[in-house]
């Protein structure tokens, strides 16, 4: 095979198009047929500005400087699109570009997925004036023919189209950039988006240095969404919001602009660009929207590419056993958790399961590694703690210590004693004789202190009352002194009358609270305060079992109010026969955007049961 005796080495980010139309002028063919099959070895190759085909002959006729795989990288557009397809179509892409390129383009989404598409050859006039000082004539840069892309990355200036249209001529002339045809002087009109195009015109410039095959739509797609769960776009099922995220899209990129560059987002639809580009899906998205995309997380396109991919709410397993009975404690050996929703924050929870038989849960998402050392409940504690505890229990330890050897409560380790029939012993070897000492002390006290009560002996021998009162408590009950009988004129409070009482007036006062106009949060605080109570409702709730429970059914949290309010703000507006829309709503109730967005559904399902009541349909 003949190698081509010289070749006009393409210029730094030139297009393969642009050098072989200087080499075609420089070499003196006529016929673009003959130049053709010189660089291609065939005369029936069709010439095309972004891309081409037949890399493979080219590089063989260019000698052993050039490679297929430089050529594409460097000089052509596919960089621009490499990024966002899969592995397999990036495969599949290489091959056609490398062959004949049959079905090259339908594969990369310019038929069916193009927008913005360029009519004819760009240049940047400061770009064109450099290349003629350094390299003596004017070359097509292929930033400049990005779709989308409507300035250039380094001068910051408006790009300008050449005056001769190639749509006006042969399919097979290719076209060289001259000075006489350009226009060199400033372009002085100024974009009201010129700000946004020249961040998207240098993140698209990023692009086209990225090494082929770094990365993939797979990829693309974990980054995206771990973006989006850090802004709380993402539910514990996986599910991106997709309103929300529409809403704060929309409140960022202006609306003008994507309609200008082909881009709006249809939210009634299903296959909108924004929800087809954060889903598993496998239809194609124009890298100039995942540009905005990028805008939107205000990320450049090296900063993606460094960026984590999403590994759930919890993090990539396996995760930490926390039971502190196995000998595997803290060692990452948990492979299945099970994540569901908090009802109210709707915060995820991660249900651990480890081969212990140790079952916990938290709340996530994590946010630091700490987080994963952290239990939120236990759920079960499995064969081994259990096992633990029976042995815990048979080495003359204390409740206290176990617990801490455990990292339990002491109720628990109570419960789970009991359960097994198992008592701590209380006596060490020695313990008698320590009853014995402390028993006479008590005694010896109480013969010279005959006037002092229970709670002053206590008092005045407090290390002797506390041994006994642990391990001999039925003979330091039966020899202290009797317990003297209260005052008879002492008011003996009836506490079922008052459980009664308070219930009549709080579900009175809650009744005038929730008929304010202007609504106040419902605390254990406010109704204590308002009706005098606070003092009881603080330390005796524990005689007042009813008025206890009424309290629970009734006092608010931060986001039970948050949708009390909200849910007043929807009938005003059902009874004034305004169009409810919960944008309005959120506003009216001075909500920040994270906490209404954790209360929408909530508001949603309200709405909708609303309309119905009133007979109005409600579109889907």
């Amino acid at each position: 095979m003949k190698i081509l005796p010289f070749f006009t080495n393409p210029y730094p980010d030139e297009l393969i198009y642009s050098a072989i139309a200087r080499y075609h002028f420089y070499s003196g063919n006529i016929d673009f047929k003959d130049t053709l099959e010189e660089v291609f070895l065939s005369r029936s190759v069709i010439p095309n500005v972004e891309i081409g085909s037949q890399f493979t002959a080219l590089a063989q006729q260019l000698g052993s400087n050039y490679s297929a795989e430089s050529l594409i990288a460097d000089h052509t557009i596919y960089p621009y699109y490499s990024l966002f397809l899969s592995k397999q179509r990036q495969k599949e892409i290489m091959n056609d570009i490398k062959g004949n390129g049959q079905g090259l383009y339908t594969r990369l989404g310019l038929v069916a997925g193009s927008i913005c598409k360029k009519d004819g050859l760009y240049y940047c006039n400061e770009c064109a004036k450099q290349d003629v000082e350094q390299y003596g004539e004017p070359y097509i840069h292929r930033e400049h023919q990005l779709q989308g892309i409507d300035y250039c990355s380094h001068h910051e200036v408006m790009l300008k189209k050449y005056s001769v249209d190639f749509n006006m001529q042969s399919r097979i002339e290719f076209i060289r950039f001259e000075s006489e045809h350009m226009e060199l002087s400033p372009f002085k009109e100024v974009d009201e988006t010129a700000k946004i195009q020249i961040t998207l015109a240098k993140m698209a410039y990023q692009l086209l240095k990225i090494p082929l095959n770094q990365s993939n739509r797979e990829n693309v797609a974990l980054k995206y969404r771990a973006f989006l769960r850090e802004r709380n776009l993402v539910t514990a099922s996986n599910r991106v919001r997709q309103s929300n995220l529409h809403e704060v899209f929309q409140a960022k990129v202006p609306t003008n602009f994507l309609e200008k560059y082909e881009s709006t987002i249809d939210e009634s639809s299903e296959y909108n660009w924004l929800k087809v580009l954060t889903r598993s899906v496998k239809r194609h998205v124009h890298p100039f929207r995942h540009l905005l995309m990028m805008l939107f997380l205000e990320m450049d396109i090296s900063s993606f590419i460094k960026s984590d991919n999403d590994i759930g709410p919890f993090g990539k397993g396996p995760w930490p056993c926390l039971n502190k009975a196995a000998i595997h404690y803290k060692q990452p050996i948990v492979t299945s958790v099970e994540v569901t929703r908090d009802f109210k924050s709707k915060s995820p929870i991660g249900t651990f399961t480890c081969s212990c038989g140790f079952i916990f849960a938290r709340k996530g998402p994590d946010r630091i590694d700490k987080d994963r050392y952290q239990i939120g409940r236990v759920k079960v504690f499995g064969h081994v703690w259990k096992k633990k505890l029976q042995e815990l229990s048979k080495q003359s330890l204390s409740i206290r210590a176990i617990t801490r050897e455990l990292n339990v409560d002491s109720k628990t380790v109570k419960k789970y004693l009991k359960d097994f029939n198992e008592v701590i012993p209380k006596e060490k070897s020695n313990d008698l004789a320590w009853i014995d000492q402390y028993r006479e002390e008590i005694v010896e006290g109480i013969k010279h202190h005959k006037d002092l009560n229970r709670t002053q002996i206590r008092e005045q021998f407090p290390k002797q009352y506390i041994y006994l009162y642990r391990n001999d408590r039925e003979w330091l009950f039966k020899n202290l002194p009797i317990k003297k009988r209260k005052n008879e004129l002492t008011k003996i409070v009836d506490w079922v009358k008052r459980d009664g009482e308070y219930c009549r007036r709080i579900q009175q006062l809650y009744q005038e609270l929730v008929q304010i106009e202007k609504p106040i949060r419902i605390t254990k605080s406010i109704i204590g305060k308002r009706l005098g109570i606070l003092a009881n409702l603080e330390r005796n709730l524990d005689k007042l079992p009813q008025t206890e429970k009424l309290l629970l059914s009734i006092v608010e949290s931060v986001q039970d109010f948050q949708i009390r309010r909200c849910y007043k703000i929807i009938d005003t507006m059902l009874k004034g026969n305004e169009t409810v829309l919960l944008w309005r709503v959120r506003r009216v109730g001075g909500l920040r955007p994270f906490s209404f967005f954790e209360i929408q559904g909530e508001l949603e399902s309200y709405l909708q049961e609303k309309l119905l009541q009133k007979g109005l349909v409600i579109d889907e």
